[in-house]
């Protein structure tokens, strides 16, 4: 199937929405955003995203990041679909904070390749997976993950990813396994030590693991740099 790899310019679609009709680039602007698709308005799991991605729309706007989603069904269902998640999200008296693009032809899914095999609505149509593109400021790929349509997202992840590539879009360091903000980082292997300490004045921590090929990691505390 068609798709995106990472580090590929985020394809300038033209798409109705909730909102009205929108050009993807221009809806991000100079933000990052994030796109995540649902297999269809109305169902549970679906709802319940939704209904988490609501509440968190203040973390997203704190990091500089516009959220827009996805479902195979036109906008007028997804208007009405709205009416629950905010309900859900214990805000029904308010509007979901953010577009949802109507895709019933799945044209933007199959362009995509967002379409789940396994997974079929009653007339045997494929259903959409549960897909999450990060896109940057350049309008390039920065992250993608799929979920089967049986499974849900976690959202307090998808944070913790965007802290990740945020910082390291803009420091030569990666984030270590569980990383969370305020933890250590690593800087990145291609840097000398000489390079390291004349990019961290502050200190880097050298930890050398003695294996059958002696590796060096190199570890500074943002707090202590920043």
């Amino acid at each position: 199937m068609p798709g995106i790899l990472l580090g590929d310019e985020f394809p300038n679609f033209e798409a109705d929405t909730t909102v009205g009709r929108i050009k993807f680039h221009d809806f991000l602007g100079s933000s990052w955003g994030i796109l995540f698709s649902h297999p269809r308005d109305f169902t549970p799991v679906c709802t319940t995203e939704l209904a988490c991605a609501a509440k968190l729309t203040d973390e997203f706007k704190k990091r500089g990041v516009k959220m827009i989603a996805l479902s195979i069904d036109s906008v007028e269902d997804h208007k009405a679909w709205s009416k629950d998640v905010m309900s859900v999200s214990s805000a029904a008296d308010k509007d979901l904070p953010f577009p949802i693009i109507a895709d019933d032809k799945r044209e933007l899914s199959v362009k995509l390749g967002m379409l789940d095999p396994d997974e079929r609505d009653k007339d045997g149509m494929p259903l959409t997976a549960r897909c999450v593109f990060v896109v940057g400021p350049d309008k390039k790929l920065k992250l993608s993950i799929l979920y089967p349509a049986t499974t849900g997202r976690n959202f307090d992840e998808l944070l913790r990813v965007i802290d990740s590539l945020q910082l390291t879009a803009q420091k030569k360091v990666a984030t270590p396994v569980d990383w969370k903000p305020g933890d250590k980082v690593m800087v990145i292997p291609s840097l000398s030590e000489a390079e390291a300490a004349n990019l961290f004045p502050n200190g880097v921590t050298t930890n050398t693991i003695e294996t059958t090929s002696s590796c060096s990691l190199l570890i500074f505390d943002l707090e202590r740099f920043g």
